[in-house]
């Protein structure tokens, strides 16, 4: 079967710092992956080169077989794969209404109907017509980010990409983000790719996972072996001593 997202050896390169080294994973179709490891580990970065946003210096991105080329993508691409970061405030243009959000990816994309698709897109995340022309500073933060996912899922991708995606939220939040998230994927057999440096969020969300370490992968592993605390990486049992919720006995 063809993975829906195959990464083979990349590495990215900042001003001589090696940000990535030679960095493979394949998540298949319909999988919800995860990238843990602490800050500055890379994880982000392997996120940002699959969507384009970080200079690929080596190795190769697939998706669904097709090699992805240089940093500019096709706009084929970005109907296909989508992006949701940490912050929804910094993500959402503040003299925007939610209405205009989610109306520019249509437009872009020449995608017709968008009335009734904005109205099916926020009642998918839990928000009703009333938020339409709402800015994004009257919105909650786990409003924001649910503005954010629809703004993702309006164009109908297969696979999203998560940066962090409840990490700047209260945790009481954070479940229900998540929850939403799960149930996303699900309804619309989604591909997830998901960076957390909370081991609880990928065990929860994710069925496996890598932990990176200085911009490489030093660890494989399913949710059900970290949860068990099944791991071969001394880097790997400190995470989970730092990430609440694993300090095991």
């Amino acid at each position: 079967m063809t993975a829906a997202l195959a990464v083979d050896g990349l590495s990215v390169v900042y001003d001589g710092y090696s940000a990535l080294d030679a960095v493979s994973i394949d998540v298949n179709k319909g999988e919800s992956f995860g990238l843990v490891g602490e800050s500055g580990s890379g994880k982000s970065t392997l996120l940002r080169a699959v969507a384009g946003l970080a200079p690929v210096s080596g190795g190769s991105i697939r998706v669904d077989g097709e090699v992805l080329k240089g940093a500019k993508r096709a706009k084929a691409f970005y109907r296909q794969v989508q992006m949701v970061f940490q912050d929804p405030y910094g993500s959402l243009h503040p003299r925007q209404t939610i209405d205009r959000l989610l109306l520019e990816p249509l437009a872009i994309h020449g995608i017709g109907d968008s009335e009734t698709r904005i109205t099916r897109a926020l009642d998918e995340v839990g928000l009703g017509s009333g938020f339409r022309f709402r800015y994004p500073h009257q919105l909650s933060g786990g409003q924001r980010q649910r503005v954010a996912i629809a703004r993702a899922l309006i164009v109908e991708p297969s696979i999203l990409l998560l940066d962090e995606p409840t990490s700047a939220l209260d945790a009481s939040v954070q479940a229900e983000v998540l929850n939403l998230l799960e149930q996303v994927r699900r309804d619309r057999h989604l591909t997830f790719v998901m960076v957390s440096h909370d081991l609880g969020v990928v065990t929860h969300m994710c069925e496996r996972l890598v932990v990176m370490q200085n911009g490489a992968v030093v660890e494989r592993l399913s949710a059900k072996e970290l949860a068990a605390g099944d791991v071969k990486q001394d880097y790997t049992r400190n995470l989970m001593i730092a990430s609440k919720g694993f300090v095991r006995a």
